[in-house]
Protein backbone atom coordinates (compact mmCIF):
# COMPACT_ATOMS: atom_id res chain seq x y z
CA UNK A 1 0.00 0.00 0.00
CA UNK A 2 2.97 2.35 0.55
CA UNK A 3 3.33 4.95 -2.22
CA UNK A 4 6.07 7.17 -0.81
CA UNK A 5 8.62 4.71 0.56
CA UNK A 6 10.54 1.68 -0.64
CA UNK A 7 11.84 -0.62 2.06
CA UNK A 8 15.59 -1.31 2.01
CA UNK A 9 16.85 -4.87 2.28
CA UNK A 10 20.03 -5.06 4.34
CA UNK A 11 22.60 -7.75 3.63
CA UNK A 12 23.14 -10.70 5.93
CA UNK A 13 26.80 -11.47 6.55
CA UNK A 14 28.21 -14.47 8.33
CA UNK A 15 30.47 -13.46 11.20
CA UNK A 16 34.06 -14.62 11.38
CA UNK A 17 33.40 -16.38 14.67
CA UNK A 18 30.57 -18.46 13.22
CA UNK A 19 32.58 -19.31 10.12
CA UNK A 20 35.59 -20.35 12.19
CA UNK A 21 33.64 -22.07 14.97
CA UNK A 22 34.95 -19.74 17.71
CA UNK A 23 33.01 -18.47 20.72
CA UNK A 24 33.72 -14.76 21.29
CA UNK A 25 32.79 -12.59 24.28
CA UNK A 26 31.84 -8.98 23.51
CA UNK A 27 31.60 -6.15 26.05
CA UNK A 28 28.02 -5.32 25.03
CA UNK A 29 25.49 -7.10 22.84
CA UNK A 30 22.16 -5.44 21.98
CA UNK A 31 19.14 -7.47 20.85
CA UNK A 32 16.89 -5.52 18.48
CA UNK A 33 17.74 -3.03 15.73
CA UNK A 34 14.82 -0.68 16.27
CA UNK A 35 15.24 2.99 17.23
CA UNK A 36 16.11 2.14 20.84
CA UNK A 37 18.49 -0.73 20.07
CA UNK A 38 20.44 1.24 17.48
CA UNK A 39 20.54 4.36 19.65
CA UNK A 40 21.87 2.21 22.48
CA UNK A 41 24.62 0.82 20.25
CA UNK A 42 25.56 4.25 18.92
CA UNK A 43 25.68 5.75 22.41
CA UNK A 44 27.90 2.91 23.63
CA UNK A 45 30.14 3.43 20.60
CA UNK A 46 30.22 7.18 21.28
CA UNK A 47 31.60 6.33 24.72
CA UNK A 48 34.19 3.93 23.32
CA UNK A 49 32.42 0.60 23.91
CA UNK A 50 32.45 -1.90 20.99
CA UNK A 51 28.88 -3.17 20.58
CA UNK A 52 27.21 -5.93 18.56
CA UNK A 53 23.57 -5.53 17.51
CA UNK A 54 21.52 -8.62 16.62
CA UNK A 55 18.25 -8.44 14.69
CA UNK A 56 16.20 -11.28 13.25
CA UNK A 57 14.96 -9.12 10.35
CA UNK A 58 16.77 -7.29 7.55
CA UNK A 59 14.78 -4.10 7.01
CA UNK A 60 13.27 -1.17 8.88
CA UNK A 61 9.90 -0.96 10.63
CA UNK A 62 6.75 -1.62 8.62
CA UNK A 63 4.57 1.47 8.58
CA UNK A 64 5.18 4.90 10.08
CA UNK A 65 4.60 3.67 13.67
CA UNK A 66 6.24 6.08 16.14
CA UNK A 67 6.28 9.47 14.43
CA UNK A 68 6.65 12.13 17.16
CA UNK A 69 10.13 12.78 18.55
CA UNK A 70 10.53 15.28 21.35
CA UNK A 71 13.22 17.82 22.17
CA UNK A 72 15.18 15.71 24.67
CA UNK A 73 15.64 12.65 22.38
CA UNK A 74 16.60 15.06 19.60
CA UNK A 75 19.29 16.48 21.90
CA UNK A 76 20.55 12.95 22.57
CA UNK A 77 20.70 12.15 18.86
CA UNK A 78 22.40 15.51 18.30
CA UNK A 79 25.14 14.46 20.73
CA UNK A 80 25.57 11.37 18.53
CA UNK A 81 25.88 13.54 15.40
CA UNK A 82 22.38 12.91 14.01
CA UNK A 83 20.32 15.84 15.27
CA UNK A 84 20.70 18.19 12.33
CA UNK A 85 19.82 15.49 9.78
CA UNK A 86 16.69 14.39 11.65
CA UNK A 87 15.45 17.93 12.21
CA UNK A 88 16.05 18.81 8.56
CA UNK A 89 14.05 15.82 7.36
CA UNK A 90 11.28 15.90 9.96
CA UNK A 91 8.27 18.20 10.17
CA UNK A 92 8.78 20.63 13.06
CA UNK A 93 5.86 21.67 15.24
CA UNK A 94 5.11 22.99 18.70
CA UNK A 95 1.45 24.08 18.68
CA UNK A 96 -1.39 21.73 19.52
CA UNK A 97 -5.11 22.45 19.22
CA UNK A 98 -8.01 20.64 20.86
CA UNK A 99 -11.55 20.72 19.44
CA UNK A 100 -14.82 19.70 21.08
CA UNK A 101 -17.33 18.76 18.42
CA UNK A 102 -16.68 21.53 15.86
CA UNK A 103 -15.19 24.29 18.07
CA UNK A 104 -11.64 25.05 19.19
CA UNK A 105 -11.57 24.88 23.00
CA UNK A 106 -7.86 24.87 23.88
CA UNK A 107 -4.41 25.22 22.40
CA UNK A 108 -0.88 24.90 23.77
CA UNK A 109 2.70 25.76 22.84
CA UNK A 110 5.28 23.11 23.71
CA UNK A 111 8.22 25.52 23.57
CA UNK A 112 7.11 29.12 24.12
CA UNK A 113 10.63 30.37 24.99
CA UNK A 114 13.44 31.02 22.52
CA UNK A 115 17.14 30.07 22.52
CA UNK A 116 17.07 26.27 22.12
CA UNK A 117 18.97 24.45 19.38
CA UNK A 118 16.50 21.59 19.02
CA UNK A 119 12.80 22.16 18.28
CA UNK A 120 10.01 21.11 20.64
CA UNK A 121 8.95 18.20 18.43
CA UNK A 122 9.41 16.75 14.97
CA UNK A 123 7.22 14.30 13.11
CA UNK A 124 9.15 11.73 11.12
CA UNK A 125 8.08 8.29 9.99
CA UNK A 126 9.88 5.62 12.00
CA UNK A 127 11.30 3.96 8.90
CA UNK A 128 13.16 7.17 8.04
CA UNK A 129 14.55 7.40 11.55
CA UNK A 130 15.67 3.77 11.47
CA UNK A 131 17.25 4.19 8.04
CA UNK A 132 19.36 7.08 9.36
CA UNK A 133 20.33 5.07 12.45
CA UNK A 134 21.35 2.10 10.29
CA UNK A 135 23.60 4.36 8.25
CA UNK A 136 25.19 5.71 11.43
CA UNK A 137 25.77 2.18 12.74
CA UNK A 138 27.38 1.15 9.45
CA UNK A 139 29.67 4.19 9.60
CA UNK A 140 30.77 3.52 13.18
CA UNK A 141 33.87 1.32 13.62
CA UNK A 142 32.58 0.29 17.07
CA UNK A 143 29.12 -0.97 15.99
CA UNK A 144 28.71 -4.42 14.42
CA UNK A 145 25.10 -4.54 13.14
CA UNK A 146 24.14 -8.10 12.22
CA UNK A 147 20.95 -8.79 10.28
CA UNK A 148 19.17 -12.16 10.21
CA UNK A 149 20.57 -13.12 13.63
CA UNK A 150 17.76 -14.54 15.75
CA UNK A 151 18.44 -15.14 19.45
CA UNK A 152 17.06 -18.56 20.43
CA UNK A 153 18.29 -18.77 24.02
CA UNK A 154 19.78 -16.52 26.72
CA UNK A 155 21.77 -18.13 29.53
CA UNK A 156 22.85 -15.64 32.21
CA UNK A 157 26.07 -16.49 34.07
CA UNK A 158 27.69 -14.73 37.01
CA UNK A 159 29.98 -12.56 34.88
CA UNK A 160 28.56 -12.85 31.35
CA UNK A 161 25.62 -14.06 29.24
CA UNK A 162 25.68 -16.91 26.71
CA UNK A 163 23.49 -16.45 23.63
CA UNK A 164 22.39 -19.10 21.17
CA UNK A 165 21.92 -17.44 17.80
CA UNK A 166 20.36 -18.73 14.58
CA UNK A 167 21.40 -17.39 11.16
CA UNK A 168 20.85 -18.56 7.57
CA UNK A 169 24.13 -20.48 8.01
CA UNK A 170 23.03 -22.36 11.11
CA UNK A 171 23.24 -21.98 14.88
CA UNK A 172 26.19 -20.78 16.96
CA UNK A 173 26.92 -19.43 20.44
CA UNK A 174 28.37 -16.08 21.46
CA UNK A 175 28.88 -14.30 24.76
CA UNK A 176 28.29 -10.82 26.15
CA UNK A 177 29.70 -9.25 29.28
CA UNK A 178 26.45 -7.25 29.29
CA UNK A 179 23.31 -7.96 27.28
CA UNK A 180 20.83 -5.15 26.54
CA UNK A 181 17.38 -6.32 25.45
CA UNK A 182 15.70 -3.81 23.12
CA UNK A 183 13.46 -6.37 21.45
CA UNK A 184 10.12 -4.66 21.94
CA UNK A 185 6.90 -5.07 23.88
CA UNK A 186 6.71 -8.80 23.08
CA UNK A 187 10.34 -9.28 24.14
CA UNK A 188 11.55 -12.87 23.79
CA UNK A 189 14.45 -12.00 26.08
CA UNK A 190 12.06 -11.03 28.85
CA UNK A 191 10.27 -14.34 28.44
CA UNK A 192 13.53 -16.33 28.37
CA UNK A 193 14.68 -15.02 31.75
CA UNK A 194 11.23 -15.08 33.31
CA UNK A 195 10.90 -11.39 34.11
CA UNK A 196 7.49 -10.09 35.15
CA UNK A 197 5.74 -7.52 32.94
CA UNK A 198 2.67 -6.20 34.69
CA UNK A 199 0.20 -3.40 34.14
CA UNK A 200 -3.09 -2.55 32.47
CA UNK A 201 -4.49 -3.32 29.02
CA UNK A 202 -7.10 -0.81 27.84
CA UNK A 203 -10.35 -2.03 26.35
CA UNK A 204 -10.37 0.23 23.33
CA UNK A 205 -9.06 0.20 19.78
CA UNK A 206 -7.77 2.89 17.45
CA UNK A 207 -7.32 2.95 13.70
CA UNK A 208 -4.13 4.47 12.27
CA UNK A 209 -4.49 5.70 8.71
CA UNK A 210 -1.50 7.27 6.98
CA UNK A 211 -2.90 9.31 4.10
CA UNK A 212 -1.06 10.96 1.21
CA UNK A 213 -2.68 14.28 0.38
CA UNK A 214 -1.90 17.92 -0.28
CA UNK A 215 -3.87 19.67 2.44
CA UNK A 216 -3.84 23.18 3.85
CA UNK A 217 -3.92 22.09 7.50
CA UNK A 218 -1.20 23.92 9.46
CA UNK A 219 1.80 22.06 10.84
CA UNK A 220 0.17 21.47 14.23
CA UNK A 221 -1.25 18.64 16.31
CA UNK A 222 -5.06 18.66 16.07
CA UNK A 223 -7.21 16.54 18.37
CA UNK A 224 -11.02 16.31 18.21
CA UNK A 225 -13.40 15.05 20.89
CA UNK A 226 -16.77 13.96 19.47
CA UNK A 227 -16.36 15.67 16.05
CA UNK A 228 -19.31 15.82 13.63
CA UNK A 229 -17.49 13.48 11.23
CA UNK A 230 -16.82 10.78 13.88
CA UNK A 231 -19.47 11.15 16.55
CA UNK A 232 -18.93 10.05 20.16
CA UNK A 233 -15.29 9.16 19.47
CA UNK A 234 -11.97 11.02 19.11
CA UNK A 235 -9.65 11.78 16.17
CA UNK A 236 -6.02 12.90 15.98
CA UNK A 237 -4.31 14.57 12.99
CA UNK A 238 -0.54 15.01 12.41
CA UNK A 239 1.58 15.94 9.41
CA UNK A 240 4.60 13.80 8.43
CA UNK A 241 7.14 13.95 5.60
CA UNK A 242 6.26 13.47 1.92
CA UNK A 243 2.75 14.95 2.31
CA UNK A 244 1.78 12.00 4.50
CA UNK A 245 -0.78 12.76 7.22
CA UNK A 246 -1.35 10.53 10.24
CA UNK A 247 -5.00 10.22 11.25
CA UNK A 248 -6.00 8.20 14.34
CA UNK A 249 -9.67 7.26 14.70
CA UNK A 250 -11.00 5.91 17.99
CA UNK A 251 -13.07 2.81 17.20
CA UNK A 252 -14.27 1.41 20.51
CA UNK A 253 -13.64 -2.01 21.99
CA UNK A 254 -16.35 -3.76 19.94
CA UNK A 255 -14.70 -2.92 16.61
CA UNK A 256 -13.41 -5.84 14.54
CA UNK A 257 -9.73 -5.05 13.78
CA UNK A 258 -9.67 -7.08 10.57
CA UNK A 259 -12.79 -5.45 9.19
CA UNK A 260 -11.78 -1.91 10.19
CA UNK A 261 -8.48 -2.14 8.26
CA UNK A 262 -10.25 -2.80 4.95
CA UNK A 263 -10.15 0.16 2.51
CA UNK A 264 -13.92 0.09 2.13
CA UNK A 265 -14.19 0.84 5.87
CA UNK A 266 -11.30 3.31 6.11
CA UNK A 267 -11.97 5.48 3.07
CA UNK A 268 -15.49 6.60 4.10
CA UNK A 269 -14.16 7.67 7.52
CA UNK A 270 -11.51 9.85 5.89
CA UNK A 271 -13.97 11.27 3.34
CA UNK A 272 -16.33 12.21 6.17
CA UNK A 273 -13.47 14.10 7.81
CA UNK A 274 -11.97 15.80 4.73
CA UNK A 275 -15.01 16.14 2.52
CA UNK A 276 -15.87 14.13 -0.59
CA UNK A 277 -13.84 16.27 -3.00
CA UNK A 278 -10.40 16.10 -1.32
CA UNK A 279 -8.17 13.61 -3.20
CA UNK A 280 -6.02 11.29 -1.10
CA UNK A 281 -4.37 7.88 -1.17
CA UNK A 282 -4.06 5.38 1.66
CA UNK A 283 -0.42 4.87 2.60
CA UNK A 284 -0.63 2.52 5.59
CA UNK A 285 -3.42 1.25 7.86
CA UNK A 286 -3.26 -0.48 11.22
CA UNK A 287 -5.52 -1.10 14.22
CA UNK A 288 -4.01 -1.14 17.68
CA UNK A 289 -4.90 -1.86 21.29
CA UNK A 290 -2.62 -0.37 23.91
CA UNK A 291 -1.34 -1.06 27.41
CA UNK A 292 0.46 0.71 30.25
CA UNK A 293 2.88 -1.65 32.00
CA UNK A 294 6.53 -2.19 32.87
CA UNK A 295 9.04 -4.85 33.81
CA UNK A 296 9.65 -5.68 37.47
CA UNK A 297 13.37 -4.81 37.34
CA UNK A 298 15.20 -3.09 34.50
CA UNK A 299 18.34 -5.04 35.37
CA UNK A 300 18.31 -8.83 35.82
CA UNK A 301 21.93 -9.61 36.60
CA UNK A 302 23.89 -9.19 33.37
CA UNK A 303 20.70 -8.69 31.30
CA UNK A 304 19.39 -5.13 31.08
CA UNK A 305 16.12 -4.02 29.46
CA UNK A 306 15.39 -0.80 27.57
CA UNK A 307 12.58 0.67 25.48
CA UNK A 308 9.34 -1.25 24.97
CA UNK A 309 11.00 -4.40 26.33
CA UNK A 310 11.05 -2.59 29.69
CA UNK A 311 7.92 -0.44 29.56
CA UNK A 312 4.82 0.20 27.48
CA UNK A 313 2.53 3.21 27.42
CA UNK A 314 -0.48 4.23 25.38
CA UNK A 315 0.40 6.34 22.32
CA UNK A 316 -1.17 9.52 23.70
CA UNK A 317 1.69 11.86 24.53
CA UNK A 318 4.37 10.22 22.37
CA UNK A 319 6.07 8.74 25.42
CA UNK A 320 7.09 5.30 24.11
CA UNK A 321 10.04 5.76 21.76
CA UNK A 322 11.01 9.06 23.39
CA UNK A 323 11.32 7.38 26.76
CA UNK A 324 13.25 4.47 25.25
CA UNK A 325 15.89 6.80 23.80
CA UNK A 326 16.29 8.34 27.25
CA UNK A 327 16.83 4.83 28.66
CA UNK A 328 19.89 4.53 26.39
CA UNK A 329 21.18 7.93 27.46
CA UNK A 330 20.98 6.88 31.11
CA UNK A 331 22.56 3.46 30.68
CA UNK A 332 25.57 3.90 28.39
CA UNK A 333 27.77 6.08 30.59
CA UNK A 334 27.12 3.81 33.55
CA UNK A 335 28.10 0.75 31.54
CA UNK A 336 31.32 2.49 30.52
CA UNK A 337 32.22 3.33 34.11
CA UNK A 338 31.59 -0.25 35.23
CA UNK A 339 33.41 -1.84 32.27
CA UNK A 340 36.47 0.34 32.88
CA UNK A 341 36.50 -0.37 36.60
CA UNK A 342 35.74 3.22 37.57
CA UNK A 343 32.46 2.37 39.31
CA UNK A 344 30.96 -0.64 41.11
CA UNK A 345 28.22 -2.72 39.51
CA UNK A 346 25.80 -1.05 41.91
CA UNK A 347 25.94 1.97 39.58
CA UNK A 348 23.89 -0.10 37.12
CA UNK A 349 21.21 -0.60 39.77
CA UNK A 350 20.63 3.15 39.58
CA UNK A 351 19.60 2.63 35.96
CA UNK A 352 16.55 0.85 37.38
CA UNK A 353 16.10 3.47 40.12
CA UNK A 354 16.01 6.33 37.63
CA UNK A 355 14.40 4.82 34.56
CA UNK A 356 11.74 2.82 36.44
CA UNK A 357 10.84 6.09 38.16
CA UNK A 358 10.56 7.73 34.73
CA UNK A 359 8.53 4.79 33.40
CA UNK A 360 6.10 5.05 36.29
CA UNK A 361 5.74 8.78 35.62
CA UNK A 362 5.07 8.12 31.93
CA UNK A 363 2.59 5.36 32.74
CA UNK A 364 0.76 7.64 35.17
CA UNK A 365 0.50 10.46 32.64
CA UNK A 366 -0.39 8.11 29.81
CA UNK A 367 -3.10 6.41 31.88
CA UNK A 368 -4.64 9.74 32.81
CA UNK A 369 -4.67 10.79 29.16
CA UNK A 370 -6.28 7.51 28.15
CA UNK A 371 -8.95 7.83 30.84
CA UNK A 372 -9.79 11.34 29.61
CA UNK A 373 -9.87 10.34 25.95
CA UNK A 374 -11.77 7.08 26.50
CA UNK A 375 -14.10 7.55 29.53
CA UNK A 376 -15.11 4.25 31.13
CA UNK A 377 -18.52 5.31 32.50
CA UNK A 378 -21.35 7.73 31.84
CA UNK A 379 -20.27 9.76 34.85
CA UNK A 380 -16.70 10.16 33.65
CA UNK A 381 -17.96 10.99 30.15
CA UNK A 382 -20.18 13.77 31.55
CA UNK A 383 -17.27 15.10 33.59
CA UNK A 384 -14.97 15.02 30.57
CA UNK A 385 -17.49 16.82 28.36
CA UNK A 386 -18.15 19.42 31.08
CA UNK A 387 -14.41 20.20 31.20
CA UNK A 388 -14.37 20.60 27.42
CA UNK A 389 -17.44 22.86 27.47
CA UNK A 390 -15.93 25.05 30.18
CA UNK A 391 -12.56 25.24 28.40
CA UNK A 392 -14.17 27.26 25.61
CA UNK A 393 -14.58 30.28 27.88
CA UNK A 394 -12.97 29.55 31.25
CA UNK A 395 -9.15 29.61 31.50
CA UNK A 396 -9.10 27.51 34.71
CA UNK A 397 -10.57 24.52 32.83
CA UNK A 398 -8.08 24.49 29.97
CA UNK A 399 -5.20 22.81 31.87
CA UNK A 400 -7.65 20.01 32.74
CA UNK A 401 -8.12 19.14 29.05
CA UNK A 402 -6.00 16.04 28.45
CA UNK A 403 -5.59 14.85 24.87
CA UNK A 404 -2.13 13.47 25.71
CA UNK A 405 0.46 15.25 27.84
CA UNK A 406 3.36 15.42 25.41
CA UNK A 407 6.63 13.73 26.34
CA UNK A 408 9.03 15.65 28.58
CA UNK A 409 12.00 14.30 30.56
CA UNK A 410 11.27 13.05 34.07
CA UNK A 411 13.57 14.62 36.69
CA UNK A 412 15.30 11.99 38.85
CA UNK A 413 14.34 13.80 42.01
CA UNK A 414 14.97 10.81 44.30
CA UNK A 415 18.08 9.45 42.60
CA UNK A 416 20.79 8.12 44.93
CA UNK A 417 23.33 9.77 42.59
CA UNK A 418 22.13 13.29 43.46
CA UNK A 419 23.83 15.53 46.01
CA UNK A 420 21.08 17.65 47.62
CA UNK A 421 21.28 21.44 47.57
CA UNK A 422 22.62 23.17 50.67
CA UNK A 423 21.78 26.70 49.50
CA UNK A 424 18.77 28.21 47.69
CA UNK A 425 18.64 28.35 43.90
CA UNK A 426 16.09 29.79 41.50
CA UNK A 427 14.92 28.03 38.32
CA UNK A 428 14.53 24.41 37.25
CA UNK A 429 18.12 23.12 37.20
CA UNK A 430 17.92 21.12 40.45
CA UNK A 431 19.95 17.91 40.93
CA UNK A 432 18.36 15.11 38.93
CA UNK A 433 17.22 17.44 36.11
CA UNK A 434 18.42 17.29 32.50
CA UNK A 435 20.43 20.33 31.47
CA UNK A 436 18.65 23.11 29.62
CA UNK A 437 20.40 24.23 26.45
CA UNK A 438 21.53 27.81 25.93
CA UNK A 439 23.36 29.77 23.23
CA UNK A 440 27.06 30.36 23.93
CA UNK A 441 30.22 31.41 22.14
CA UNK A 442 33.46 29.45 22.22
CA UNK A 443 36.70 30.52 20.55
CA UNK A 444 34.78 33.32 18.86
CA UNK A 445 32.22 30.99 17.27
CA UNK A 446 28.53 30.73 18.20
CA UNK A 447 27.36 27.40 19.57
CA UNK A 448 25.22 25.65 22.15
CA UNK A 449 25.88 24.55 25.71
CA UNK A 450 24.85 20.90 25.26
CA UNK A 451 27.28 20.49 22.37
CA UNK A 452 30.14 21.53 24.69
CA UNK A 453 29.46 19.04 27.50
CA UNK A 454 31.05 16.06 25.71
CA UNK A 455 30.93 12.49 27.05
CA UNK A 456 32.24 12.85 30.62
CA UNK A 457 31.64 14.66 33.90
CA UNK A 458 31.81 18.45 33.74
CA UNK A 459 32.06 21.23 36.32
CA UNK A 460 30.12 24.10 34.73
CA UNK A 461 31.33 27.10 36.69
CA UNK A 462 30.43 30.78 36.84
CA UNK A 463 33.70 31.52 38.61
CA UNK A 464 37.04 29.89 39.42
CA UNK A 465 37.04 26.07 39.72
CA UNK A 466 39.49 23.21 39.28
CA UNK A 467 39.07 19.67 37.92
CA UNK A 468 38.37 16.95 40.48
CA UNK A 469 39.09 13.25 40.15
CA UNK A 470 37.78 10.00 41.63
CA UNK A 471 39.87 7.04 40.52
CA UNK A 472 40.08 7.15 36.73
CA UNK A 473 37.21 9.63 36.32
CA UNK A 474 37.88 13.35 36.07
CA UNK A 475 35.33 16.13 36.03
CA UNK A 476 36.77 18.81 33.76
CA UNK A 477 35.95 22.49 34.08
CA UNK A 478 33.95 24.62 31.65
CA UNK A 479 34.13 28.16 33.00
CA UNK A 480 31.61 30.73 31.83
CA UNK A 481 33.44 33.89 30.86
CA UNK A 482 36.66 32.01 30.08
CA UNK A 483 35.79 28.86 28.09
CA UNK A 484 32.22 29.81 27.23
CA UNK A 485 30.87 33.30 26.56
CA UNK A 486 27.26 33.86 27.66
CA UNK A 487 26.71 36.96 25.54
CA UNK A 488 22.90 36.81 25.67
CA UNK A 489 22.77 36.05 29.40
CA UNK A 490 20.48 33.06 28.77
CA UNK A 491 22.86 30.54 30.34
CA UNK A 492 23.18 32.52 33.58
CA UNK A 493 19.41 33.01 33.70
CA UNK A 494 18.54 29.34 33.21
CA UNK A 495 21.12 28.13 35.73
CA UNK A 496 20.75 30.99 38.22
CA UNK A 497 24.43 31.50 37.53
CA UNK A 498 25.39 33.99 40.19
CA UNK A 499 29.17 34.66 40.35
CA UNK A 500 30.96 31.63 41.81
CA UNK A 501 28.17 29.13 41.14
CA UNK A 502 29.30 25.63 40.13
CA UNK A 503 27.30 22.71 38.66
CA UNK A 504 28.48 19.09 38.52
CA UNK A 505 26.99 17.63 35.33
CA UNK A 506 26.87 13.91 34.56
CA UNK A 507 27.89 12.35 31.24
CA UNK A 508 24.19 12.11 30.25
CA UNK A 509 23.80 15.89 30.74
CA UNK A 510 21.89 15.64 34.03
CA UNK A 511 22.71 17.83 37.02
CA UNK A 512 24.32 15.81 39.84
CA UNK A 513 25.08 18.66 42.27
CA UNK A 514 25.46 22.44 42.53
CA UNK A 515 27.00 24.94 44.90
CA UNK A 516 27.34 28.69 45.25
CA UNK A 517 31.13 28.43 45.25
CA UNK A 518 33.71 25.82 44.30
CA UNK A 519 34.76 23.49 47.11
CA UNK A 520 37.20 20.77 46.06
CA UNK A 521 36.26 18.39 48.87
CA UNK A 522 32.51 18.79 48.27
CA UNK A 523 32.91 18.37 44.51
CA UNK A 524 35.02 15.23 44.97
CA UNK A 525 32.44 13.69 47.30
CA UNK A 526 29.63 14.55 44.86
CA UNK A 527 31.55 12.97 41.96
CA UNK A 528 32.11 9.81 44.00
CA UNK A 529 28.41 9.74 44.87
CA UNK A 530 27.45 10.15 41.20
CA UNK A 531 29.59 7.06 40.47
CA UNK A 532 27.80 5.09 43.22
CA UNK A 533 30.86 4.66 45.43
CA UNK A 534 29.63 3.46 48.80
CA UNK A 535 31.83 5.81 50.86
CA UNK A 536 30.54 8.96 49.15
Amino acid sequence: MLHTYTYPQYAYRQSDEQREGRRVRYPVVVIGAGPVGMTQALDCAFRGIPTVVLDDNNTVSVGSRAVCYAKRPLEIWDRLGLGDDLVAQGVQWKVGKVFFRDELVYQFDLLPEEHHKMPAMINLQQYYLEERLVRACDESPRVDLRWKHKVLAVEPQSDHVVLTVETPDGIFKMEASWLIACDGASSDTRRMIGADFIGQFFQDRFLIADVVMKADFPTERWFWFDPPFHRHQSVLLHKQCDNVWRIDFQLGWDADPNEEKKPERVIPRIQAMLGPDVPFELEWVSVYQFACRRIDRFRHGRVIFAGDAAHQVSPFGARGANSGVQDCDNLSWKLKAVLEGDAPESLLDTYHDERAFAADDNILNSTRSTDFITPKSRTSLRLRNAVLELARTEPFARPLVNSGRLSTPTPYVHSPLNTPDTEPFAGRMAPGTNCADAPIERDGRPGWLLNQLGDGFVLLSFGPAEPVRVGGVEARVLQVGRDLIDRAGVLAERYDGQPGTVYLIRPDQYVAARWRRFDRAAATVALARALSHANA
